[in-house]
């Protein structure tokens, strides 16, 4: 229990520094005059970073324990912050900042896998009510630190400008590694030096059909909400760096707010002493969050105020989202298999980052080529794709042994 306090600790540090750089990168570049496609296009070799290290560092873990894919997600973040840091000239190089960007996805994401791997690790067996809760509180906090580092990143932004913020950034992701490198013991898990990197591709049919529809859910967010929302209302409505950062960074502090809570209120109807989620409560959250942002396109299209349009639809998408990757983040934990914990997680949060990279490029694309009410159709087409393919998970969670190891059995 400790080591993973000292890992979700370690976890919402690198969370609130991602939310604070994605922030600055997005506004600073724009202020150099990067067009909505290419400020998108330094975001790609993030996510692609993002889909290999969930895969490699999977695998990792399984050799190595958790303990040290941590510790190279917090040393690799420092180093990505220091590479905007201490080199002005280079960050009108494309090239340098999309490296830089590449390994900030390297390091959140062992970060990522790390934390939530360590979930199953220490909740009792077949405990599957105490797995939903913790599950949920620890992506709703995450969330909502994320929310507070775009908030901070527009502030550090305004007031102290690029190069400070990133190296006081920097500053605090080093703490977190002193302090965690100081205080942690022995391993969180048992490393298994014999497992082999075939065994990252999952053979779970429960566990594909979730990353598939994983894919969709959240290209279906990135699509609008990463490029195309920002550049809209900062471009379009004349918002300022400031307002911008504000809304993003109260909606997602909401948003992990709900998926904290979300086991008070998403819970299986029918037979079950428990009632936790199964594939049908994901699929129908899933079509129901399709409905709002064709609405606000719907709206947008008909001439309503936009003001009132993005507004009016960003609290009902954000409740009804959070909810849903929160029951996904409960499921892939639930269907895991025990020996392979660390594995499957890695799969689906591969999955999950193909999922961005797909939204994120799309987002720029599609709002340049026309403008935000394309990329909100775009996000109601594939919630739809994903509540559908949900509907093939299994309506029951096998309930298997605790794990002894973060990989395949020998």
């Amino acid at each position: 229990m400790r080591n993973y306090v000292l890992v979700t600790g370690a976890y919402w540090t690198d969370t609130l520094v991602d939310g604070a750089i994605r922030t600055l990168v997005l506004f600073y570049f724009d202020q150099l005059g990067y067009t909505p496609l290419q400020v998108a296009s330094l975001f790609v070799f993030y996510e692609i970073a993002g889909i290999v290290t969930n895969l490699v560092g999977g695998w990792l873990a399984a050799r190595l324990g958790l303990k040290i894919t941590l510790f190279m997600g917090l040393a690799i973040q420092v180093l990505a912050l220091c590479m905007l840091g201490f080199a002005p000239a280079s960050l009108l190089v494309v090239p340098y900042v999309m490296a830089s960007q590449a390994l900030s996805g390297v390091a959140k994401d062992l970060n990522k896998m790390s934390s939530k791997s360590a979930v199953k690790l220490v909740v009792p067996e077949d405990d599957q009510s105490s797995l939903y809760r913790w599950v949920a509180i620890l992506t709703g906090s995450k969330n909502a630190l994320k929310g507070v580092g775009f908030f901070l990143g527009g502030l550090l932004l305004t007031l102290f400008g690029f190069q400070t913020a990133v190296l006081a950034l920097a500053t605090l992701v080093l703490i977190a590694l002193v302090v965690t490198s100081a205080l942690m013991r022995g391993h969180l898990g048992h490393p298994d030096r014999t497992a082999k990197f075939k065994h990252m591709f999952s053979n779970n049919r429960a566990v594909n059909i979730l990353a598939a529809a994983r894919i969709f859910l959240f290209a279906a967010r990135d699509v609008w909400f990463v490029v195309g929302l920002p550049f809209f209302l900062y471009s379009e409505l004349g918002w300022s760096f400031w307002a911008v950062g504000t809304l993003l960074a109260v909606w997602v502090i909401g948003y992990g707010a709900v998926q904290a809570a979300a086991p008070r209120f998403v819970r299986r109807r029918g037979q079950g002493a428990e009632g936790e989620p199964e594939g049908r409560t994901a699929a129908w959250l899933a079509l129901g969050v399709a409905l709002c942002p064709a609405a606000m396109a719907a709206a947008l299209d008909a001439g309503v105020n936009p003001t009132i349009a993005i507004l009016g639809g960003l609290i009902p998408f954000g409740v009804a989202f959070a909810m849903n990757s929160a029951v996904h983040s409960y499921l892939i934990l639930a269907y895991a298999d025990n020996d392979k914990v660390a594995m499957n997680v890695g799969f689906y949060y591969m999955a999950n980052a193909i999922g961005r990279l797909a939204g994120t490029v799309l987002s720029g694309l599609l709002y340049q080529w026309h403008g935000l009410t394309a990329c909100l159709w775009t996000s109601a087409a594939f919630l739809i794709v994903a509540g559908l393919m949900s509907f093939l998970l299994p309506t029951e969670v096998e309930r298997g042994t605790r794990p002894t190891r973060l990989s395949q059995a020998a």
